[in-house]
């Protein structure tokens, strides 16, 4: 016979007894908490989506479709309202938002747009224009639109991400990628206007960036300093993303 085996072995410290230790969950928020319909959240954002596509017909319609599709102002515009469409389509049907990349591109650019136009063009000798005009009864309307498409959109796309919109979506890393979007227009831009011909008026779109009048490297410059200028204001955005408070309307 075998002697029985102790439950304790002298000599030998008993091991502690604790509790196993719950690992944190590596499943999203969203995973687990259901969305829920937000209909005024759907409709802000359908008007501002109808806006900012008015706003570009009426530019298309009063000059050239071709040269006014090649503004940034208008390729931004088209891609908040893209964006603003299905973000209100998601909030009417309680689906989960799109990602922060895509709506914080939408936002920097429009803003971007805006600051640009309010500092270097609107005060700009000779006066800086989109189109010039139709000459009929719809001139009326460039004014209007000009002001919906560099004041009015990017101040109501703040206020949907600052009133409507989870914070601590967008990441640091996003401010490099957002930049690709304005160095492939700058190369589409140049190149451009090298292939107009010569005795084409008005062959590069924004002034600081006429190399027919500045130069190569006065443009490449000026091109340098807004790049910088949109990275700055890409991290500021990011940095009030992660800092901003909830607010009971993104409930």
């Amino acid at each position: 016979m075998t002697a029985p085996i102790p439950r304790d072995l002298p000599d030998i410290p008993a091991l502690p007894r604790t509790a196993p230790q719950v690992l944190p969950s590596v499943v999203p928020a969203r995973a687990v908490v259901p969305p829920v319909r937000r209909p005024l959240t759907a409709v802000y954002r359908l008007a501002l989506a109808v806006l900012a596509t008015a706003a570009v017909l009426i530019e298309v319609l009063l000059g050239s479709p071709t040269r006014v599709l090649s503004y940034f102002v208008i390729q931004s515009t088209v891609l908040l309202a893209l964006v603003t469409l299905a973000s209100a389509r998601r909030a009417w049907t309680a689906r989960h938002p799109l990602p922060g990349a895509v709506t914080g591109a939408a936002l920097l650019y429009v803003v971007v747009a805006s600051l640009v136009h309010h500092i270097a063009l609107a005060d700009a000798a000779p006066a800086y224009a989109m189109t010039a005009g139709s000459g009929g009864g719809a001139a009326w309307l460039e004014p209007g639109a000009g002001h919906l498409l560099h004041t009015v959109l990017p101040v109501a796309a703040l206020l949907d991400w600052l009133v409507l919109t989870p914070p601590a979506r967008m990441h640091l890393r996003q401010a490099t990628t957002w930049l690709l979007y304005p160095l492939a227009y700058l190369a589409f831009t140049l190149t451009r206007g090298e292939l107009l011909p010569g005795s084409t008026a008005a062959r590069y779109l924004y002034p600081f960036l006429d190399v027919a009048r500045h130069g190569y490297r006065s443009v490449l410059a000026n091109a340098l300093l807004v790049g910088l200028a949109i990275y700055a204001v890409a991290v500021l955005l990011v940095a009030l993303d992660h800092t901003r408070p909830k607010t009971r309307f993104r409930l």
